[in-house]
């Protein structure tokens, strides 16, 4: 019984009931959009530390033979909670779909219906598609395909969930209408770095791992492998290369808009009248922007 309950399929869509009627009454001025998104947020950062933590377990226990060392979370991780999550989260994503074009007063989004559905899908496509993909690639994989290998490299994919928090913090720190303060800021860097080594730099490691396992250069490795193991890889790891220039860009606007503010307000302050001390000052000095 107890083993029921701690399991995926209870403990995520709990929480987000929780959080769903908990945050309401600390934050009386949040839509219902904003109770979504960030009840999704906080879920997403559980399973994030679950999956992390799981994934350092298993590194640590199978790294004397990467191939065939075996722990048990490896697998049971995957049944228990990444397959329930994931299905949850595709839910959660639609849910939060739902109440933010229901708040801006869109008509079609008065109920729940396949138009409603079908905009959430063309919307988000490539989140959806890579949740599909997880559950659709990974879990066939860790259950059927590997014939009982390679728990070390499943517990390296549990690892890119590491830059999850920080991704929902940022969320949840502009929600509150902390987006200025360094706390922010700080995030933010831990963002770009954190999805860089756990979602992108960890593939090319971990086909380095595996040619070092056989005493082959890396670039031969892709040629040892399988077309399917290439292909599963690329479709988890290509993705993830698009947000991360998305999350590149994003923080270079912000970056800009930053600089832009603090020139705005230096400019805002009042200038002594010109002189023959300040022979520069004409009507062509640029005005704060405000």
């Amino acid at each position: 019984m107890l083993q029921v309950l701690a399991c995926g399929v209870v403990v995520f869509p709990g929480l987000f009931f929780v959080f769903r009627r908990v945050l309401p009454s600390i934050f009386k001025q949040w839509t219902d959009a904003d109770v979504v998104l960030v009840s999704e947020r906080l879920v997403s950062s559980i399973h994030a530390i679950m999956a992390t933590t799981a994934g350092v377990i298993v590194v640590s226990a199978c790294s004397g033979n990467v191939m065939t060392d075996r722990y048990w979370l490896a697998t049971y991780f995957v049944i228990w909670y990444g397959v329930p999550y994931m299905t949850y989260d595709i839910y959660a994503m639609y849910l939060s779909h739902y109440y933010r074009f229901r708040v801006k007063g869109h008509e079609e989004y008065k109920e729940h219906s396949l138009t409603t559905v079908n905009s959430f899908i063309r919307r988000e496509f490539l989140l959806v598609l890579h949740h599909i993909a997880l559950l659709t690639i990974l879990l066939p994989v860790t259950l059927f395909f590997r014939r009982d290998q390679g728990d070390y490299f499943i517990g390296c994919l549990f690892l890119t969930e590491l830059s999850t928090p920080f991704v929902s913090l940022g969320k949840i720190l502009i929600q509150l209408g902390l987006q200025d303060c360094w706390v922010h800021k700080a995030n933010g860097g831990m963002v770009l770095l954190s999805f860089f080594l756990c979602r992108i730099a960890l593939f090319p490691y971990m086909y380095w791992v595996y040619g070092r396992h056989y005493g082959v250069p890396v670039y031969v490795v892709p040629f040892h492998l399988s077309l399917a193991v290439n292909l599963g890889n690329l479709c988890i790891l290509a993705p993830q290369v698009y947000w991360f220039v998305l999350l590149c860009r994003k923080g270079w606007r912000l970056y800009q808009r930053q600089c832009r503010g603090s020139a705005g307000i230096q400019d805002s302050f009042p200038l002594p009248p010109p002189t023959s001390s300040s022979p520069f000052l004409t009507d062509n000095q640029p005005k704060g922007e405000h």
